[in-house]
């Protein structure tokens, strides 16, 4: 079976993507499982370093996933290159930098940073549902589309921006992300969810709100890559709940070229990318398909 797929001018060994947001900044990580993944995907850095939200920022969610308000910790992109710089030399993998900013020229600047370090890729956060002043750029189509625009003026690799499911309509912001020149979609990030504490009788976060993921949200993501593959021509990442070699080719199915797994990991381990691959390859098997890009979009088919 031929795994191999192409999203933008990269060329994945597999479909698979570690996502944002878990794990993201170890150099041994990365290494560890970029055999079983087509893309690593970094934590989310910023301009500078950020320590985040005070804890507690999780709350695991019996079977369906997890709940954050993290608040984008990251260690700033001044000592982030050097991690990218590191990760180049040792991993087989495509690396796919996560960028967030609380200005567009926040974006521009860390993620040219990024490329200037030898990142494969940028992935604009403009959607994390917990931190006031970068999901904004998900929920107003201008903004997303200036934000995209002047990144794409100034770097040569891809860029891909990542969506918020927080949206009356995302295949507006989608469309409007094509528009200014995104080389693709990350779709989803996390869920604007919130915890209360029966007990304490008031929210658990101090932050009141966190980020929903995990198989809870999964059918969520499905409908949105749906929705997007009907409206843009750029190749979407599909994130959000997969837990298991279905979850990652419902995905495909419904139009990703590639799958992004992050609660994934917390939730099964580091053996789920293995799992998840070897699950694709006897579902291609089974069904007749030879090529993973066979796959993609089939559900519009029918």
């Amino acid at each position: 079976m031929d795994l191999t797929v192409n999203v933008s001018s990269l060329k994945f060994k597999n479909p698979l993507i570690l996502s944002s947001g878990i794990l993201g900044i170890s150099v041994a990580f990365f290494k560890r499982i970029s055999p079983y993944v087509g893309a690593l995907t970094t934590k989310s850095i910023g301009k500078i370093e950020r320590k985040g939200n005070p804890n507690p920022v999780v709350i695991p969610l019996d079977r369906y996933g997890l709940i954050n308000s993290m608040g984008l910790p990251n260690p700033g992109i001044n000592y982030f290159v050097n991690v990218i710089r590191e990760t180049k030399k040792k991993v087989d993998a495509s690396l796919i930098v996560s960028v967030f900013g609380f200005e567009e020229k926040e974006y521009v600047e860390v993620a040219g940073k990024a490329e200037e370090a030898g990142a494969d890729a940028v992935e604009l956060n403009l959607s994390c549902p917990h931190t006031s002043g970068v999901h904004e750029f998900s929920q107003d189509k201008r903004l997303a589309y200036e934000t995209v625009k002047n990144v794409k003026e100034k770097l040569k690799i891809p860029v891909f921006a990542k969506l918020s499911p927080n949206v009356t309509d995302i295949t507006e912001i989608g469309a409007a992300c094509e528009k200014a020149g995104a080389d693709g979609l990350t779709a989803i990030n996390t869920v604007k969810s919130m915890y209360i504490d029966v007990w304490m009788k008031k929210p658990v976060f101090q932050n009141i709100y966190g980020g929903l993921s995990g198989p809870a949200i999964h059918p969520l993501a499905v409908r949105c890559v749906y929705d997007l593959y009907k409206t843009v021509s750029i190749p979407i990442i599909g994130v959000g709940g997969v837990i298991d070699w279905t979850g990652a080719v419902e995905f495909i199915l419904a139009g990703a070229r590639a799958v992004g797994i992050g609660t994934g990991v917390y939730l099964k381990g580091l053996e789920v990318f293995r799992n998840v691959k070897n699950g694709i390859e006897k579902y291609m098997e089974t069904e007749g398909f030879q090529r993973v890009e066979e796959m993609i979009g089939y559900a519009h088919k029918q």
